[in-house]
């Protein structure tokens, strides 16, 4: 599932005009990595939740913003399986 989460991020990232050579898992999604701005991070957000079913609270903005490409993926991989056999997530940490 993290492959397949990790092919869409990288796609839609593409698709949204951000270079991804030589994206990595520890490419971070903020600053000094992708550089994504608040909106740009919203719209890879919204375009997860749209294809995978998953949600992000309004106060995850920040957290996101700091994670790297593996992390973001990881956490959204474990929400999907989550989501997928009932079990409440109580944390998200990669």
């Amino acid at each position: 599932m993290r492959a397949e989460v990790r092919a869409f991020v990288v796609e839609q990232l593409a698709d949204m005009n951000y270079d991804v050579e030589g994206l990595d898992d520890d490419t971070t999604l903020g600053p000094a990595g992708v550089d994504l701005e608040s909106l740009a991070l919203a719209d890879l957000s919204v375009r997860v939740e749209d294809r995978y079913g998953v949600t992000f609270a309004d106060d995850e903005s920040e957290q996101l913003a700091l994670m790297t490409v593996g992390e973001f993926t990881t956490m959204v991989a474990n929400r999907v399986t989550q989501a997928t056999t009932g079990t409440a997530a109580t944390s998200d940490k990669a």
